[in-house]
């Protein structure tokens, strides 16, 4: 793989939205010739999804974003693509979406889309029809850069930390980093929408998409109501729920149960069609088990700096992390238990600013860390 970037032909994931529209403007001014590309997701009924708030990448609204990325593209001068990906969507995305709710565990939809289909299905099917290009381009808040005495391409933390989408990015392939350009990664949100304003992009004040869906998740599963019980950890039937699939370890709010004290999701039991509950400290973990693992820098994984990031909103924790040779999978320890650890959602390990890697998190356990050299 080369180690540096020299071609200047950027094929730019157009959304509609402000990012994707600044990064492909800024390329442009770079000197870049560009080539807009856009995904056609949504295979529903139309006005079937609300979108109270802010608008979603799944949605009914879709065309709507379609037409701002052509409009875009016509006032920048550049090619605009528009491919049809819903069959892909449906499978890579919402069945997988629907199977690991109704399996009991927590999926991580954007994670998924972004590895298979933004970098993935997207510019392929780009080349597939014949347009050529050097790199591929989106208006995420990351950065990537060679690291020549590894030989590696290194995935970075966006400079504005509150906005920082590594996470998200995690599982991309090193040769899907090689082609990768985010021409966002150095400014922060904020900049990026007064440069915008600046440079008179229509959508500079256009609301950030809130999810990949704006509505409640429980529409995409297509079930029906299936009462169970909400239980302690010692079984007692506390009260009942609709269904397990509306409840993720963490969660606090929706429970309907009068407690003392506040109760959390502990776990949940798909099998039993259970939701075990319990007070914050005892739904805590000291630890989790990863598999699926995708690993950019496992040099790092035996720095005493390593930190863990459980979800995309919340800030890395120490952690120490050690790889099971037997399995291929990961056992990671944090420095204090954590709350919300969800089996089906993904673990990301940073070293600095650095994306060392990260995995699907596979089950976790109760015992609280207590290695004395982290």
């Amino acid at each position: 793989m080369c180690s540096g970037k020299k071609g200047k032909k950027a094929l730019v994931g157009l959304s509609g939205g402000v990012d994707s529209s600044l990064a492909a403007l800024l390329l442009l001014e770079q000197g870049y010739e560009v080539i807009g590309v856009t995904m056609a997701v949504y295979g529903g009924p139309a006005g079937a999804l609300p979108a109270p708030g802010g608008s979603a990448c799944y949605g009914c609204d879709e065309g709507e974003d379609i037409a701002a990325a052509a409009r875009l593209a016509g006032m920048l001068g550049i090619e605009h693509h528009v491919f049809d990906c819903v069959r892909e969507y449906k499978e890579a995305v919402l069945d997988y979406f629907r199977a690991a709710y109704l399996a009991g565990r927590t999926p991580n939809p954007c994670v998924r889309c972004n590895h298979l289909l933004k970098f993935g299905l997207l510019p392929r099917l780009a080349q597939e029809r014949g347009v050529e290009y050097d790199y591929f381009a989106t208006g995420h808040y990351a950065r990537v850069e060679y690291a020549p005495e590894r030989a590696c391409w290194l995935l970075r933390r966006g400079a504005d930390q509150a906005k920082d989408q590594s996470y998200f990015l995690y599982r991309l392939s090193q040769e899907q980093l090689g082609r990768a350009v985010f021409p966002l990664g150095g400014m922060t949100k904020k900049e990026a929408r007064a440069l915008a304003a600046q440079k008179n992009l229509p959508m500079h004040d256009k609301p950030d998409s809130q999810d990949f869906y704006a509505g409640d998740h429980a529409e995409l599963l297509g079930m029906a109501d299936r009462p169970g019980d909400i239980v302690d950890a010692e079984g007692k039937v506390l009260g009942r729920h609709g269904g397990h699939w509306h409840f993720t370890p963490g969660q606090r709010k929706g429970l309907g149960l009068a407690a003392p004290a506040p109760l959390y999701v502990r776990r949940v039991d798909a099998a039993r069609n259970e939701v075990v509950v319990a007070p914050y400290a005892q739904s805590l973990s000291g630890g989790c088990a990863v598999g699926d693992l995708r690993l950019h820098a496992p040099w790092a994984l035996d720095d005493p700096a390593l930190r863990a990031r459980l979800r995309s909103s919340q800030p890395p924790v120490p952690a120490l992390a050690r790889l099971e040779e037997r399995d291929g999978t990961m056992r990671v320890e944090f420095e204090h238990p954590q709350s919300g650890v969800a089996p089906g959602q993904s673990l990301v390990l940073y070293l600095g600013d650095v994306v060392v890697g990260g995995g699907v998190i596979m089950d976790w356990a109760e015992t609280p860390y207590r290695h004395s050299g982290c």
